[in-house]
């Protein structure tokens, strides 16, 4: 009887500390919040000015963000609900296109962090995309940070500071 006892306290003690540590996103809540991006954003870069064009498309369930940055080809990000998960698939101009998975969100101050999920087309050591965190401070004005990773190796980006243009 003490076995049981120990086992469903046990269990249950289980259950609490994966709750606490990282559960279930509100990824409806996210996504509305990533849409409120709608429209062209500018920022400035050591590479440059960066443009970022955001649209909602496929009747409110998809938003495309177009990125370009002086010489560099254009890149494009799509997030999207998959049930209870939002996603994004970035399709980079390393060649691969990475998913990443929201894991945390936070709605009072638009902290929005994205973690790698898998990739197409991305060979073994290749450099991608792995990481992505955004800080959605107010209407007019956001900032992102991506991590790059290759041969075994994190790298942080810079964040940029966008601000919206139109």
């Amino acid at each position: 009887m003490r076995f049981w006892i120990l086992f469903a306290l046990l269990s249950g003690a289980c259950v609490s500390a994966a709750d606490a540590g990282g559960g279930a996103i509100d990824a409806k809540a996210a996504f509305a919040r990533l849409k409120t991006l709608n429209g062209q954003w500018e920022a400035e870069t050591p590479m440059g000015k960066a443009h970022l064009s955001y649209e909602i498309i496929a009747g409110g369930t998809a938003l495309v963000e177009r990125e370009t940055m002086g010489d560099m080809p254009a890149m494009m990000t799509v997030y999207n609900l998959d049930g209870d998960r939002l996603l994004l698939t970035h399709y980079c101009m390393a060649g691969n296109q990475p998913r990443m998975q929201a894991q945390g969100y936070d709605p009072a101050t638009g902290d929005l962090q994205f973690r790698f999920l898998d990739a197409t087309n991305l060979k073994p050591g290749a450099g991608h995309m792995r990481n992505a965190t955004f800080h959605l401070a107010g209407a007019d004005r956001f900032s992102s940070s991506w991590e790059f990773y290759e041969g075994g190796k994190l790298s942080r980006a810079e964040a940029f500071e966008y601000t919206r243009v139109k």
